[in-house]
């Protein structure tokens, strides 16, 4: 195993190079240990690109603590390296990467005498998070299959974030009794409107074109041609961000662009979504979901109870912190959200709830796909904001104890995380109102702010559907001088369809 100094800020360049020194031993190890077992990473380099694979694809390459190591040791190396213009991961058979090796955390949580690797196994995973969010030089996340959990940790910091018609997306910690971490109280908080918020509480899944459409990922491309995206990038030398993301939009270019968005959470459903997951108290979300069950739109009143059935699956406990770190986590740099889930994810390996172990047992060790799991406590209304401060309060007799948490210092920034991705509400709403930065302070007509994002990303793909989805469910139009209706006007706030 690495030591664990080298997580601590200070990284230098000798300290890479020993790194380098210790992943190759560790790989030779792993090699002598027998000529059947294959690598848990694959790494290769490709002319310009350097790449890996994550390959352990029987447990869906969920990461472990030699996977975490060695792509912690490469990925250092590589953001050294002169002759790396591209770092580029994907992972081997149906998915990219499906989360972290949770049930030999809760076993290790559960011993006192090996509860300090559980934990450190968070700081290991948030640290590798850390530094890919901080690479100068272009990094590809390949999302073509399931992508959840520690391969959100993966692929969110990646300035490109590629999703694939194979795509399946989710945060599903709730489902087990634990958290959304790897930074998503930062990344989600930042999505438009609400569906952040509801992603989290509920751990739903988007697949396909709908990772793309809602920012998840910045570009869509059919999965057959992921081989010549990597083999266009590769021959590039010295490349720039722009140069890469042309390559990426070359690959992504399909005969007709559909007229509409893929996603079900759009229109109507949409605005019945961000006026529920508004608040700030779980209850208050239940309780405007329980009101919409009676809505008199059949695709708001369906959305709203399955909703609520996923609800009342999850950990109460779980979905109480999780909201609370959501709303921290949109102020909060990625530093300061990776920070606090570290604090979150130690006080459950120190028992501040028991539902981490319940919850990985019941959908993990045991399988069940039926049923609820024996949450503690069951409801709502029995966590009380005392219990949620464990996990959060400087004084918190759970977190007393936890280590510090360490990370490598780096000369890089956190990338914009919406720079190649579609327009989001925010810059769209700018545009209408004359407050963007290349807009005008005249009102614009439909067809011209669908022509000025499109001017803006060089008639990127989905950028029209996008534009017009959020126009229609945001904005209504008001009158010029000859009575007609054509100007458009931003709705603050949002409305709940009638």
């Amino acid at each position: 195993m690495l030591s664990t100094s080298f997580f601590r800020t200070g990284m230098s360049r000798k300290a890479a190079q020993r790194t380098q020194v210790i992943v190759r031993h560790i790989m030779n190890n792993s090699a002598n240990s027998g000529a059947s077992e294959q690598p848990l990473v694959l790494f290769e380099s490709q002319l310009a690109a350097r790449t890996f694979k994550l390959n352990r694809p029987a447990k869906l390459n969920s990461l472990n603590v030699p996977m975490i190591e060695l792509l912690q040791g490469k990925i250092e190396a590589w953001r050294h390296s002169e002759l790396c213009g591209v770092i580029w991961g994907s992972g081997e058979g149906r998915a990219f990467c499906a989360g972290g090796d949770v049930e030999n955390v809760v076993r290790n949580a559960a011993d006192p005498r090996t509860r300090n690797k559980a934990i450190e196994f968070f700081n290991k995973e948030f640290a590798l998070d850390y530094l890919l969010s901080t690479l100068d030089k272009p990094y590809i996340a390949i999302m073509d299959g399931i992508t959840m959990g520690g391969g959100v940790g993966l692929s969110a910091p990646a300035s490109f974030r590629v999703a694939t018609e194979n795509t399946v997306f989710a945060m599903p910690e709730t489902k087990i009794g634990y958290c959304p971490d790897v930074g998503a109280s930062h990344y989600l908080s930042r999505l438009d409107g609400e569906l952040g918020t509801y992603l989290a509480l509920t751990g739903d899944t988007l697949k396909g074109k709908a990772v793309f459409e809602h920012g998840l990922a910045t570009h869509f491309i059919p999965s057959r041609r992921v081989p010549m995206l990597l083999e266009g990038v590769s021959t590039l030398e010295n490349p720039s961000f722009e140069q890469v993301n042309d390559i990426i939009e070359e690959n992504s270019s399909e005969p007709e662009e559909p007229a509409a968005l893929s996603s079900a959470l759009v229109g109507p459903v949409r605005a019945a979504l961000d006026f529920a997951f508004r608040h700030n108290k779980v209850e208050d979300i239940v309780r405007d979901l329980d009101a919409l069950v009676e809505h008199k739109d059949a695709s708001i009143s369906k959305w709203a109870s399955k909703t609520l059935e996923s609800l009342n699956l999850r950990s109460p406990t779980s979905l109480k912190v999780a909201l609370r770190a959501i709303r921290l986590g949109k102020t909060q740099s990625l530093t300061e959200a990776l920070e606090m889930e570290y604090k979150i994810a130690a006080a459950l390996c120190n028992g501040a709830s028991p539902d981490f172990q319940t919850g990985v047992n019941f959908v993990v060790v045991e399988k069940k796909k039926e049923g609820r799991a024996n949450w503690s406590p069951s409801v709502l209304e029995d966590v009380s904001d005392e219990v949620v401060d464990r996990f959060f309060a400087e004084n918190s007799s759970y977190l007393g104890s936890v280590p510090e948490f360490r990370y490598p210092l780096t000369t890089g920034k956190s990338r914009n995380y919406t720079q190649f991705a579609l327009p989001t509400e925010a810059e769209i709403r700018d545009m209408v109102t004359g407050t963007h930065a290349t807009g005008g302070d005249t009102g614009l007509t439909l067809d011209e702010l669908v022509s000025s994002f499109e001017n803006l990303t060089d008639q990127k793909l989905g950028v029209s559907a996008k534009v017009k989805e959020v126009a229609a469910r945001k904005c209504e139009l008001t009158d010029n001088r000859d009575g007609n209706r054509i100007w458009l006007k931003w709705i603050h706030p949002s409305r709940l369809p009638e």
